[in-house]
C-alpha cells in the first residue's frame, strides 16, 4: 500500500538534466543591460556561476528593448544576446531565455506601443506577442546554450490590470507557445507565471495550473514568502513544490532567494541551504535563484524605489561570491553525490488530503475557505516532517488515491460527501483515516460539511444550529485515557487556542461506539477511535493543526506527536526517524538500490541526534562503518546512506 510521489525530471533533447542555476541580470545595466552590455564583464560573471558549481541561467529579453515597435525587432539587442548565448557555451552554462519581460522586481514596463491594450484578449495583442516568440525562436531555437524557453516573468503581476479570465489567459499562452514551436523551439517550454494559480494558492489569477500545465514540459513556481514562523519560512516553498506537482510534471524552483536587505550573510546562506534541500525531497529538480548579482544602480529603476532590489545577488557588486553561493555550491556537490538524475522519491503509504475547495470547484462557497485550507495544509504537512512522516499530497478532485495505510485530514470543514464514505470504506478495508475538527474561520454556513459525522465516527455531535461552542481556555490540553500508537496513557499535550471568533471552537460529541482516547482539560471526549472493519476512523474534537497555523513562532508543536502515533497505528513505513522534532529524515533512493537519508535541522543550535533506521544501518555517504550519534550545526542538513544488514 503505497504512493507514487512525483519527482518527475526536465529532459532537453532527449537527456535528462537537473537545472542548477541563478536568474542572470549583468550588474551593467540590470534589465537594461542590453543597451550598456559588456562581453567582459558578462564573461567574469558567468564564470564565476559556473566556478560554483551552476550550470545555467535564466536571461531576460526585456520587452521593451527588444520589440520596440509591433513589427520589429532590434537586431542590436539580438546580436549583443547571440554574444550573451556565446558566453555561456564559453563558461560550459547554458540559459534559458524569458519572452515577454514586462514585469521586473517591483515595476512594469510596456513596449511603448502596447498603449493599453489588453494582453490577454485583444486578438493583434496577441498576436504581436505570438510573432515576437516565433521570430525570437527563429533566432536562437538552435543554438546549443538555450536549454528551454519561458513565456513570460511573473504574467499575472504584468497583467494584473486585466481581468484575467481563466479561458483567455489559457488561449493566449496556447497560442503562444505554438508560436515559440513553430519558430522552431524544441526544448522545454514553460509559462513563467510562478505557478500562482488557484490549485496552488487557493486565490484564482487566472492562470491555472492545470489548464497551463497541459501546455507547457514543466512547472516554475516563484517563492518569496514572509512567514511569522521559522519552519514555515523554511517549508514553504517544499509545500509549494508538494502542491504544484500533481500534474506529475517536472517541477522546477524557477525563482527564489533572499535579499541582503533582510537577511543577514549567515541567516540568508542557512536559507538558501533550507530551501534547496527540503524542495529535492518535496519533489523539485532544478533550482535557479533570485539572482546573480548585486547592483549599484542607485538611481536606476526599480532599484531607485525599490533599493533591497538592489541586494539579491548571489555575489556583491565586485563579483565577489557571497554565502548564497557557496550554499548553492555545497549544493551542487550534494546533487553530484547522490547522482541526482538517478534517485525517485520513495513511495509514500501516508496521504495528506487536500480538499476540492481549495480550487474553488463548487458554488456559493468563500475565498477565505481556499486561503484557510492553504495555510492549514502547510502545518500539517510541517507536522507530517516533524514526526518523519512521509506524506504524498492526494487531491480530492483528482479521487484520493486509495493504496495508502495512513489518511490525515487535518481541521477539515469541507469535503464532498462522497469521498467521506469512500474514506470510511478505506479504513473498513484496513486503513486509518484521521479528521480534526474545524467550523471554519468565518460565519457563513459554520459548521461541519460531513457527510455522515455521527455514523462515521462513531459519536453523536451536540451542536446548535448557528452557534458554536467556544473554547473557555487559552490552552487545548489532551489528556490520552489509554495507550494510543507510540502516546502513553496519562500523556497530556498542551495546544494553544487561536484563530478567529468563529473558529476558536470545539466540536462537542458523545460516544456511540468509539473509544474515547483522550480527554480535554474539562474532562470532554477529545480524541476518538472507533473500529471498523480491519482498520479505525479517528476523530479530534480541536482544530489543532488551525491553532498551530494561527500561532506564530510555534514550531515545533506537539501535533507531530499525535501523527507520530497514527504512522505506529496505521504501520506506516518510516525509514528513518529521529527523536528530536528539530530534525526531519527523509530519503531517496537510487535505482542501483542505494537509499540517501537526509537530516535536516531546524534547531538555532547545535544538535546531536541518534536516528534510528527501521531497518539495516546508517553510515556516511559511501562509508561501511555504522553510525550511531549524528553532530548538526544551526538549521544544517546531513546525508547519510542507509544500508541493508544488522543495525
Amino acid at each position: 500500500m503505497t504512493m507514487h510521489r512525483n519527482f518527475a525530471k526536465v529532459a532537453v533533447r532527449q537527456q535528462a538534466v537537473a537545472w542548477l542555476g541563478a536568474n542572470f541580470w549583468s550588474r551593467r545595466g540590470g534589465p537594461l543591460m542590453w543597451q550598456s552590455y559588456d562581453p567582459s564583464v558578462v564573461r567574469e560573471e558567468l564564470r564565476v556561476l559556473a566556478d560554483h558549481g551552476l550550470t545555467m541561467t535564466r536571461s531576460f529579453f526585456y520587452w521593451p528593448h527588444f520589440m520596440p515597435e509591433p513589427d520589429r525587432i532590434d537586431e542590436d539587442c539580438v546580436a549583443r544576446y547571440a554574444d550573451f548565448l556565446e558566453a555561456h557555451v564559453e563558461a560550459g552554462l547554458t540559459t534559458i531565455p524569458t519572452l515577454l519581460v514586462g514585469h521586473m522586481s517591483g515595476e512594469n514596463w510596456d513596449p511603448a506601443w502596447r498603449r493599453g491594450r489588453d494582453l490577454y484578449g485583444d486578438v493583434w495583442m496577441v498576436a504581436r506577442q505570438a510573432w515576437f516568440a516565433e521570430q525570437m525562436a527563429r533566432r536562437f531555437a538552435g543554438h546549443r546554450a538555450v536549454t528551454g524557453w519561458l513565456v513570460s516573468n511573473e504574467m499575472p503581476i504584468y497583467g494584473e490590470r486585466e481581468r484575467s479570465i481563466r479561458e483567455n489567459v489559457t488561449s493566449w499562452a496556447s497560442l503562444v507557445v505554438q508560436a515559440l514551436r513553430a519558430g522552431g523551439a524544441s526544448q522545454p517550454i514553460s509559462i513563467g507565471d510562478g505557478a500562482w494559480g488557484i490549485e496552488v494558492t487557493g486565490n484564482d489569477n487566472g492562470f491555472s495550473v492545470r489548464d497551463l500545465g497541459a501546455l507547457v514540459d514543466f512547472l516554475g513556481p516563484h517563492v518569496y514568502r514572509m512567514e511569522n514562523d521559522l519552519a514555515r519560512q523554511h517549508y514553504g516553498a517544499a509545500f509549494v513544490c508538494e502542491l504544484t506537482g500533481f500534474l506529475g510534471k517536472p517541477v522546477v524552483l524557477e525563482e527564489f532567494g533572499v535579499s541582503s536587505a533582510f537577511a543577514s550573510d549567515e541567516n540568508a546562506a542557512h536559507y538558501y541551504r533550507q530551501v534547496l534541500h527540503n524542495t529535492l525531497l518535496a519533489g523539485a529538480t532544478g533550482w535557479i535563484g533570485w539572482n546573480n548579482t548585486d547592483f549599484d544602480l542607485i538611481h536606476q529603476d526599480p532599484y531607485r524605489h525599490h533599493p533591497f532590489e538592489l541586494h539579491f545577488g548571489l555575489t556583491t557588486v565586485d563579483g565577489r561570491p557571497k554565502p548564497q553561493l557557496e550554499e548553492m555550491a555545497r549544493f551542487a556537490k550534494v546533487l553530484s553525490d547522490i547522482d541526482v538524475l538517478g534517485c525517485e522519491r520513495e513511495p509514500a503509504d501516508a496521504a495528506l488530503i487536500v480538499p476540492s475547495y481549495l480550487e474553488g470547484a463548487f458554488p456559493f462557497t468563500e475565498a477565505e475557505d481556499r486561503s484557510y485550507l492553504f495555510t492549514m495544509l502547510r502545518q500539517a504537512y510541517i507536522a507530517a516532517k516533524e514526526a518523519d512522516l512521509p506524506v504524498g499530497l492526494t487531491r480530492e478532485r483528482d479521487g484520493i488515491a486509495e493504496d495508502c495505510r495512513l489518511y490525515l485530514l487535518p481541521s477539515a470543514k469541507q469535503l464532498t460527501a462522497p469521498t467521506w464514505h469512500l474514506l470510511e470504506r478505506l479504513s473498513s478495508a484496513g486503513a486509518v483515516v484521521y479528521a480534526s475538527y474545524c467550523h471554519g474561520t468565518h460565519g457563513s454556513q459554520r459548521g461541519p460539511w460531513y457527510a455522515h459525522l455521527n455514523a462515521m465516527f462513531g459519536v453523536e455531535h451536540q451542536l446548535r444550529y448557528g452557534m458554536i461552542d467556544p473554547i473557555e481556555d487559552d490552552r487545548a490540553k489532551l489528556t490520552f485515557e489509554c495507550q494510543f500508537g507510540t502516546i502513553a496513557a496519562g500523556t497530556t499535550l498542551t495546544f494553544p487556542v487561536s484563530g478567529t471568533e468563529h473558529s476558536r471552537a470545539y466540536l462537542p460529541v458523545r460516544p456511540r461506539g468509539a473509544e474515547v482516547v483522550a480527554v480535554d482539560q474539562r474532562g470532554r471526549p477529545a480524541l476518538l477511535r472507533r473500529k471498523i472493519g480491519s482498520g479505525s476512523v479517528v476523530l479530534c474534537t480541536y482544530p489543532i493543526e488551525h491553532f498551530a497555523a494561527a500561532t506564530p513562532r510555534i514550531n515545533p508543536e506537539p501535533t507531530y506527536k499525535i501523527y507520530d502515533a497514527l504512522a505506529e497505528l496505521a504501520g506506516v513505513k518510516r525509514p528513518v526517524t529521529v527523536d528530536d522534532p528539530r530534525v526531519a529524515a527523509d530519503t531517496l533512493r537510487h535505482r542501483d538500490g542505494r537509499r540517501f537519508v537526509f537530516l535536516v535541522s531546524q534547531a538555532d543550535q547545535p544538535l546531536s541526534v541518534k536516528p534510528a533506521a527501521a531497518s539495516g544501518h546508517l553510515t556516511e555517504l559511501g562509508g561501511k562503518s555504522p553510525i550511531h550519534a549524528v553532530e548538526l550545526a544551526p538549521y544544517d542538513v546531513r546525508i547519510l546512506e542507509l544500508r541493508p544488514g544488522p543495525r
